[in-house]
């Protein structure tokens, strides 16, 4: 990082990324700041270098929209104010993914508990930032309808049997990952009957558990509560 001196003040040129995340996907908008650091209460004037443009941006933020590989490579600024000349910053590497990530869902069971729910994790593997879209569907030949939207937290809570999926979003204007693949969850529902029986003057109760994927019949358990 070089510097100068303002009296006794030293006064540093600096590039930064805006976003919390590092990991940078093809696709993506992004913004690099040029911060000066010890020059405050002047007004600058700002130049930068950067990989493959012959007319970089003469303001403090150098915006990048659907940024591509061909981005990637060293970005340098300096600031000028009035008789000041800052040193060039030191150079800062952007690395521009060439793949477009995917979403993961995971459920912690397969099986609705009657009367209960299941939790579903959505994640993005490697990187951060993310917030979540989160889509529920009938049957394999219905279309997908949005249950949730920029949901800052990963993991749901669901009690309704289908299948799911999720991506994640990031950014302005949002950058989305590829759509995860579906996961199945399959509804358990109860049904209680009574055979009454004088055996031994003991009455004898039968319980019928019947698993259901959203309304369709798979298969009948049978247990009995003598």
């Amino acid at each position: 990082m070089f510097n100068t001196l303002v009296g006794k003040v030293r006064v540093l040129a600096a590039v930064t990324l805006q976003h919390s995340w590092s990991q940078i996907f093809t696709g993506e908008t992004i913004t690099l700041r040029c911060e000066i650091q010890g020059g405050e209460g002047k007004v600058w004037k700002y130049e930068w270098t950067a990989p493959n443009t012959n007319s970089p941006p003469t303001s403090s933020e150098y915006r990048i929209s659907r940024v591509s590989v061909s981005h990637s490579g060293d970005y340098r600024c300096r600031g000028s104010s009035d008789y000041l000349l800052t040193g060039w910053s030191d150079d800062f590497r952007l690395t521009v993914s060439s793949s477009k990530p995917r979403a993961t869902l995971t459920a912690q069971s397969s099986v609705i508990p009657a009367g209960g729910s299941v939790t579903l994790s959505c994640s993005v593997e490697g990187s951060a930032g993310w917030k979540f879209d989160w889509f529920r569907r009938d049957s394999v030949s219905s279309t997908a309808q949005l249950m949730r939207a920029n949901e800052a937290n990963r993991v749901i809570s669901v009690s309704q049997g289908g299948l799911y999926h999720c991506r994640g979003g990031r950014g302005d204007p949002v950058y989305y990952t590829e759509d995860s693949s579906d996961v199945t969850v399959t509804e358990t529902r109860e049904f209680y009957y009574f055979i009454s029986a004088r055996l031994r003057d003991v009455m004898l109760c039968s319980v019928l558990t019947i698993l259901f994927n959203n309304g369709e019949f798979i298969k009948p358990e049978m247990r009995d509560n003598s």
